[in-house]
């Protein structure tokens, strides 16, 4: 099991402790853990943001941890009342992901162009019938209660699969503009029917526009919302230090603080984001291959790391993500050590029993009381396997 996987059985089982001996935690059911799952998300798009504008990624990934804990808390609630498991939610959107996408996992365009929006909406369409019985609307899944520009901009994405889209980006500006007047004339009207009718046009060719220039409306909105409110509370900072009350300077004294701080803003640099370029491979080489490629295969499964298919001159293991790659060649013992990130203290002590069993001398120093051990592999390559943050 993958390192990933095992901190996600862990999650569930300390769920299932909390329904049964926390008393809050036993109390929820799922019209109280509305507001909670609706909070963590934003929370989750507040880190987003602050990542966008060169803040750090860690934060993030911890306000990721608090949503999946609402999922694991919901599939609970779900299991108990023997509805689905978190098994079950993890089963389907695998199986939802594998089946729409077939240029991926299975058969490809005859030219061998992969085509997933073309088959995207049919396949989706498909499953919907199959679940209900019933022809689906394209437009289907894009929830309710989701917020409006973000609603407006899936329901013109999902209609433009079928071709139900403007040809090109000035069409979309020029009906923007055909609703502002059509808005124009209601002001002139007063009319509050026509007023929200022609506003509601304005703001869902806005959002259709957003699409086109691949600019998130609600994104958008967002940022200018926070732009705002940092303005804002430099005008109430500026008169507090000037001594003038808040409610009674004029417009004039606070548009003059308005415009400091635009300029402040103006004068930030840029965040500054250079790609993050991952480590795909680590790749080295060792005297004794065959020796590296035994050794290697019985340590990479207590790593949560399988083995993968290569050539012969080269033994090759991956977590998924990264991959180590061992070939033939002049070596060296390295003066580095190499780390890899143990689930458990248990995790830790059974690959030290493996390796004192199999590879006598190979653990160098620690064992599971320690939390972390030291091995030299065949090749007299040192690696660390430690628990937490060593």
């Amino acid at each position: 099991m993958s390192a990933a996987g095992e901190q996600l059985d862990r999650l569930v089982e300390i769920m299932a402790r909390l329904r049964a001996d926390c008393p809050w935690d036993r109390e929820q059911d799922l019209r109280s853990l509305r507001p909670y799952l609706v909070e963590e998300a934003f929370e989750v798009l507040d880190e987003m943001d602050r990542v966008a504008e060169g803040g750090p990624w860690r934060p993030l990934g911890e306000e990721l941890g608090d949503l999946l804990f609402q999922i694991v808390f919901h599939a609970r609630l779900a299991e108990e009342l023997g509805e689905f498991s978190m098994a079950d939610v993890g089963r389907s959107i695998s199986d939802k992901l594998t089946h729409r996408h077939p240029h991926v996992f299975g058969e490809k365009q005859a030219d061998g162009t992969p085509q997933p929006l073309a088959n995207w909406a049919k396949l989706k369409a498909e499953e919907r019938k199959k679940k209900t019985g019933r022809e689906s609307s394209v437009l289907d899944g894009v929830p309710t209660h989701a917020p409006s520009l973000l609603r407006a901009e899936r329901l013109t994405e999902k209609a433009s699969r079928i071709g139900f889209d403007w040809p090109t980006l000035q069409e979309v500006r020029a009906k923007l503009d055909e609703e502002l007047g059509e808005l124009d004339e209601a002001i002139v009207s007063g009319n509050r029917d026509a007023l929200e009718h022609e506003l509601g046009d304005v703001l869902f060719s806005l959002a259709n526009l957003a699409r086109f220039i691949h600019t998130p409306a609600e994104d958008a909105l967002r940022m200018a919302c926070r732009r705002f409110t940092t303005r804002f509370q430099h005008i109430e900072s500026a008169l507090r230090s000037e001594g003038v009350p808040l409610g009674e300077a004029t417009l004039e004294h606070m548009d003059k603080h308005w415009l400091a701080a635009k300029a402040v803003e103006k004068g930030l640099p840029p965040p500054t984001r250079i790609p993050r370029s991952p480590l795909v491979a680590l790749r080295l080489p060792v005297p004794d291959l065959a020796a590296q490629r035994a050794f290697w295969d019985r340590v990479a499964p207590l790593l949560g790391w399988s083995t993968e298919r290569g050539g012969s001159d080269e033994a090759r293991y991956t977590d998924g993500m990264y991959r180590l790659v061992f070939t033939q060649g002049p070596s060296a013992p390295s003066p580095a050590t190499f780390t890899f990130g143990a689930a458990s203290a248990e995790a830790v002590e059974r690959l030290r029993t493996l390796l004192e069993g199999s590879s006598p001398g190979s653990v160098l120093e620690g064992s599971g009381a320690t939390g972390r051990i030291t091995f030299r592999d065949a090749a007299g390559l040192r690696w660390e396997y430690a628990f937490g943050d060593r």
